[in-house]
């Protein structure tokens, strides 16, 4: 061999080395490994796109021979447990001092999400408001440890906050309005919501996305006179407005959810605050009331009928749940919905609709291949559809991407013996 030859072998080597020592650091490695991912998922989808969101199949009153509603059903432990009858739970209207014109509390530095991680990069920002020092990679570690998880659920991030941040409290609930959301800002409180954004082109999971993902913002202020709430948003920037009509419109898909913090002293103010909505119980009587006069108001509002559906589960009425899915799903619903919210699963499992179950999993996970609530409730449908093997390899790939997932195990458990 030459000498010139040698000299670009080793430097090649070199490369090569320097290379495989860049991608070590955890920065370098997450990026390659993202966009990695994301071609491969692109070049996935053109060829075989997702198509639109199936619709309801069509329903038989009768249940497979020798099995009741319920019957040998298990209860994954992320399924409500039983609550108060919803009738029982209506309060009067509070009545509320008039609000200033403009509250702006200080923002937090800006933190800009790493990929798929606005939930981590949100509640990173909010806890740095009351001096939490740690950064959204520490929060990820726990609640979502492998990077193509798509998700994080409400729940997820308030159990970072209650087993790990000990002197601060968390709660979260649904059914928010833009008053609402203005008395806790004046008040010191500032708010995440889960809403809706849209991704740049460059984040499309093929040529037919709609470019809709579910998207936590942090509220720090409100102006009434421009009719805007300024938001820090992991993904887009820092200090930004959003029009209160545009939250309104964007906080609807996840049942107008949000969230906020507080020490134990400030239980007895922020209680007043919420009112009736303070019990997660009459909260949710009250979302479900709503999502029932948004849906008589206008039958063709989707994200109504999907909300109506998700009260009703949380009230354990999967029947009547399930048919409001159908009417979700009937209506059309964005591509990644089944990404982030698994109440028709739920619901559908429950209520022995099994193949409407199977086709809706089925198609998520040609959406979002990682996701464990996804391949946990394509484990149930294989499950019941008798496929023992398909069910324990969906429960194992749901451990896969959330190592130390709860309801994945009891799956598992379930079906071997512990």
């Amino acid at each position: 061999m030459s000498k010139k030859a040698r000299v670009i072998v080793l430097a090649l080597a070199g490369l090569l080395l320097l290379s495989v020592l860049v991608y070590q650091i955890p920065k370098v490695k997450s990026a390659v490994d993202w966009r990695t991912e994301k071609f491969g998922l692109y070049v996935k989808n053109v060829f075989n796109p997702p198509g639109p969101v199936p619709t309801a199949l069509p329903t038989s009153t009768s249940l497979p021979t020798g099995e009741s509603q319920g019957e040998g059903i298990p209860t994954p432990t992320s399924t409500p447990e039983p609550v108060l009858t919803p009738t029982s739970l209506a309060s009067p209207t509070a009545t509320f001092a008039p609000l200033p014109a403009q509250v702006q509390l200080t923002p937090p530095n800006w933190e800009q999400q790493t990929p798929n991680n606005c939930g981590p990069a949100t509640l990173s920002m909010a806890l740095h408001i009351y001096g939490w020092t740690g950064t959204q990679a520490d929060i990820a570690a726990q609640i979502k440890p492998v990077l193509q998880d798509r998700n994080v659920n409400p729940e997820e991030l308030a159990w970072y906050v209650r087993n790990n941040v000990g002197w601060l409290n968390i709660e979260y609930r649904v059914a928010g309005d833009i008053p609402l959301l203005k008395r806790l800002l004046a008040a010191n409180y500032p708010v995440i919501v889960e809403s809706v954004t849209k991704l740049d082109p460059n984040d499309a999971l093929g040529p037919n996305d709609d470019l809709w993902a579910a998207h936590y913002l942090l509220l720090t202020g409100y102006d009434d006179t421009a009719q805007t709430f300024t938001v820090q948003d992991s993904y887009h920037g820092a200090n930004l407005t959003v029009a209160y009509s545009q939250l309104e419109n964007d906080w609807k898909a996840f049942n107008n959810l949000y969230m906020v913090f507080y020490v134990a002293q400030e239980e007895p103010e922020l209680s007043s605050i919420l009112g009736a909505d303070w019990n997660a119980d009459a909260n949710r009587q009250h979302a479900l009331e709503l999502a029932q006069a948004e849906t008589e108001a206008d039958p063709q509002d989707s994200y109504a009928w999907f909300n109506l559906g998700s009260n009703l589960v949380y009230f354990e009425k999967y029947d009547d749940a399930a048919n409001a899915y159908d009417k979700s799903r009937d209506i059309g619903l964005p591509l990644r919905m089944f990404r982030y919210q698994f109440g028709p699963f739920i619901a559908y499992f429950q209520s022995n609709r099994n193949e409407d179950l199977l086709a809706l999993t089925d198609y998520a996970r040609g959406v979002t291949d990682m996701s464990e609530e996804t391949w946990l409730w394509y484990g149930w449908a294989l499950y019941r559809n008798g496929d023992f093997k398909g069910a324990k390899d969906a429960w194992n790939k749901a451990l896969e991407i959330r190592p130390g997932y709860v309801d994945a195990q009891y799956a598992l458990n379930f079906l071997t013996g512990p």
